[in-house]
This record gives C-alpha cells, sequence and structure tokens, in this order.
C-alpha cells in the first residue's frame, strides 16, 4: 500500500503541474481526490477544530490522497462549521465526536491532527498513538517540560510518523539562513537574538465568571487543568495568556524562533537561563503572563537572547519578529518575510570595505505550512521519518527551551541545567519542571 499511495501521490501531483498543490481550486481538487480508491487515502481526523487544528487540517486537504474523515471537538456549534468546511472542500462530512477517545477507535483513521490548547497536547498524542494513528501535533508540543520527555518517549515506543507543527522549518528562507550560518561566513558568532513584538495584541479586558457555553464541554475542555468557573477570557484563542493552560509569547511565538536558532547553531540545551519582565504594558488586564520579558539563555561559545512585547511592533532591525545570528563578520536576519545579510566593514588600505559579501532581502518561496503538511505526508506514504521536517525529537528541544525561559521567569533566578540529570540545580525550578494534572486526568505511563 505505501509504495502504491507514494506512485499515486506523485502522479496525480504530476498530472496537475504541481509539486505542491497550493493552486488547486476545491472543484478541481475534489475530481482528483475522487480519482483515488479508498485503499489508497491517508484518512485524517482532527481533535480541536476551531484555530490552528482546522488551518493544519485545511493545509492537508490540498493534498488530493489526503482525506478528513473525523472531527472532534468539545464546542459542537465549533464542529458544525468544521464539518460544513470539510463537505465545501470534499464533498462529504465528516463523523463528528465531542470526545476524542471515541473518535480514536475508529480504525479507518489513519492519522490525527491535534490542535487543542497546550495543556491537552500531551494527552492526546499518546492515545492517539496508543491507538496506532500517526500525529500531526501543535507546537509546544506541551505545557511542561515532564510532558515533551514524555511525548517524545511515547513516539520512541509506538514507532508512528510524529510531526510537530513548528513549520518555520519548511520555509525556503529559513532552509537558506541555516545553511549561511553554517558555512561560517559570519565569522565567530556571539550572539543569537530571537524576538517577537506584536502590536496587535491589545489588553484581554476584565470580564466576569459566567456561565458555560450551550453546547460546550466545559468539564472535557479544562481536562487535566485546575477546576474553575467559565471564563470567556480562558476560553478559544486567549487561552495561551494563562498558565494553566499555556506559557504566554514565550512558547507561542518562541518555539517558533527558538527552534531556528538552535538548530542552526547546532545545540540543544543552555548551560543557564536567566529572565526579566511583567505585565507592563497592560498590568491591569486579565492575562498572567507577561506581555513584556528578556529572555538569556547562556549556551557554549555564545548567548541567546529572547525578548517579546504586546502593543508595539517596532522589533529589532525594523522587523516584528525573527533570528538575528550577530557575527564577527556580518549579522544575518531572517523572518516570515524573507532573509538577508548586513556585513561588518574593515579598513583596508585606508578604503572600508565589507568583510563580506552583502546578501539583499530574499523573499521565501511557497506556503511553507502546505509544505510542512506535506512533508508529514511524504514520511506517511513512504513509511521514512526521514522526510518529517520537525519530528518530535525536535520539536521537544524549541519547546523545552522556551519552558526553561518561563520557569525562569517564574522562579526570578539565574537558573542552571544539568544535562547530564536532566534537570536544574534549582529545587524551586526542578518543581515546575512536572505536570500537575487534576479533575481525575493523570499523566500517561509509557
Amino acid at each position: 500500500m505505501t509504495s502504491r499511495r507514494k506512485f499515486l501521490q506523485t502522479s496525480l501531483l504530476a498530472g496537475a503541474g504541481l509539486s505542491v498543490p497550493s493552486y488547486l481550486q476545491a472543484e478541481a481538487l475534489r475530481n482528483l481526490a475522487n480519482k483515488i480508491s479508498p485503499s489508497d487515502t491517508i484518512n485524517f481526523a482532527v481533535i480541536g477544530c476551531k484555530g490552528m487544528g482546522w488551518s493544519d487540517m485545511n493545509a492537508h486537504l490540498k493534498i488530493p490522497n489526503v482525506n478528513c474523515i473525523a472531527l472532534a471537538d468539545i464546542d459542537e456549534s465549533v464542529l458544525a462549521q468544521r464539518s460544513t468546511d470539510v463537505e465545501n472542500q470534499r464533498g462529504k462530512k465528516p463523523k463528528v465526536y465531542s470526545d476524542y477517545r471515541k473518535m480514536l477507535e475508529n480504525k479507518d483513521i489513519d492519522a490525527v491532527i491535534v490542535g487543542t490548547p497546550d495543556h491537552w497536547h500531551c494527552l492526546n498524542l499518546v492515545d492517539s498513538l496508543s491507538a496506532g494513528k500517526h500525529v500531526y501535533v501543535e507546537k509546544p508540543i506541551a505545557n511542561t517540560i515532564e510532558e515533551c520527555n514524555l511525548m517524545v518517549k511515547a513516539q520512541e515506543r509506538y514507532g508512528k510518523m510524529v510531526q510537530v507543527g513548528q513549520w518555520q522549518r519548511s520555509g525556503s528562507q529559513y532552509a537558506q539562513a541555516i545553511d549561511y550560518v553554517k558555512s561560517g561566513k559570519l565569522g565567530q558568532i556571539r550572539l543569537v537574538k530571537t524576538w517577537a513584538y506584536q502590536g496587535w495584541m491589545k489588553p484581554v479586558p476584565v470580564v466576569p465568571d459566567g456561565p458555560v457555553p450551550q453546547g460546550v464541554d466545559y468539564d472535557m475542555w479544562l481536562g487535566p487543568a485546575p477546576k474553575r468557573p467559565f471564563n470567556d477570557n480562558r476560553f478559544h484563542f486567549n487561552f495561551r495568556w494563562f498558565w494553566d493552560y499555556a506559557g504566554g509569547l514565550m512558547t507561542d511565538w518562541g518555539v517558533h524562533e527558538i527552534d531556528i536558532a538552535l538548530h542552526a547553531m547546532g545545540v540543544t540545551a543552555p548551560k543557564s537561563v536567566m529572565a526579566s519582565g511583567g505585565k507592563f504594558a497592560y498590568p491591569n488586564d486579565a492575562s498572567e503572563t507577561p506581555d513584556t520579558l528578556q529572555t538569556v539563555y547562556e549556551y557554549d561559545g555564545f548567548n541567546m537572547l529572547w525578548e517579546h512585547a504586546t502593543g508595539i511592533d517596532g522589533g529589532n532591525y525594523g522587523t516584528t519578529e525573527g533570528i538575528a545570528f550577530i557575527g564577527n563578520n556580518a549579522t544575518l536576519v531572517v523572518n516570515r518575510g524573507g532573509w538577508k545579510v548586513i556585513p561588518e566593514t574593515e579598513t583596508v588600505d585606508g578604503q572600508r570595505k565589507n568583510k563580506v559579501e552583502e546578501v539583499t532581502h530574499t523573499k521565501p518561496e511557497g506556503n511553507a505550512l502546505e509544505l510542512h503538511a506535506q512533508g508529514f505526508v511524504d514520511a506517511i506514504t513512504n513509511n521514512d521519518a526521514s522526510k518529517l521536517t520537525c519530528g518530535i525529537k525536535t520539536g521537544s528541544i524549541a519547546a523545552i527551551n522556551a519552558q526553561m525561559g518561563n520557569i525562569a521567569y517564574k522562579t526570578g533566578k539565574k537558573i542552571y541545567w544539568n544535562a547530564d540529570k536532566g534537570q536544574f540545580t534549582d529545587e524551586e525550578a526542578n518543581q515546575l519542571i512536572k505536570a500537575d494534572y487534576h479533575n481525575g486526568w493523570q499523566l500517561p505511563k509509557i
């Protein structure tokens, strides 16, 4: 079946004149998909369908031999909307479930997309793997370091393909920038800056607790998080700004940028971390996570700086987000808009000259999220994990480093990491490594 799927996928795309089917209209895509027999189709399901869960599924549905046959969500209105969205694209509604565990009993499902809030990722992934499914899990892979490590072990045990939604890994500009960094042309890199300045983010207004919306299974939404009354601020998109469920901009944007930085520099864990920040922009709004933060990571031979700010777009090098590799010869800046190299200068025979050749702004090619989806499908089709752009081990490195930044912020200390023991030298920091499950939910055992 694997070889047939590979041949079918290649021939259909070639027939459409495409390497990645970004340009197919829904009708043309349906016509292609209808030519594929059920045995040659990769059947997908989604857990958590509102935001990135749907964006990820939508990207995969642009691949003709991918089908969506099931959706799970705790919000009936979201299920209704996404079921219709799938029908509009493929002409048939998927089955819908309020409990993802029931959905995982469906033997026809080959792969699962996990798009739930961060505090659910570990349970969703482990349950999906143990049910024999491949998994595409949104970033950050988990809300604690303990969960990150557990998820890596789960993939190793069950042997299925796992792609992490750090889709910048599939962007052409990042691949080109990483190659340039590894070429050594920048000279000794002493500092790497990573940042996200988010001017669109306004205060989260304080609102009172209220009734659970009709059609929402709020107890299921909470899952292993602490029991709390329903508050609209903590639901859907804004869950990111509350520690019970996520880690703020540090883990929301940070994993994307930190991932590229660490991969280019060839490192996995810092020697020490310290952080300072707080709610400086909107001190009285409803969010808990810091709206302004600077975090300094110490690695062998260089430091990495993460910084974020809400309500401000004026980030480093005139960009709202990005990564800058600052070397003795030049600085390379890369973000979602492209990459460039800014040379240092030196005096040679009385004249100022660039130490290296300037690289002008180079824009990306293709749609990185769709390329990321294609990589996952290729890995499944070929039964080849090397085709994954961001496997679970890779995703865990960025998530763990981001969690370390939040732990340094919470403790207010400079904390030191013991790589051999996989823990900090500070006991308070070590307590924050651990997951704390509630409401009868338990951390999976692998």
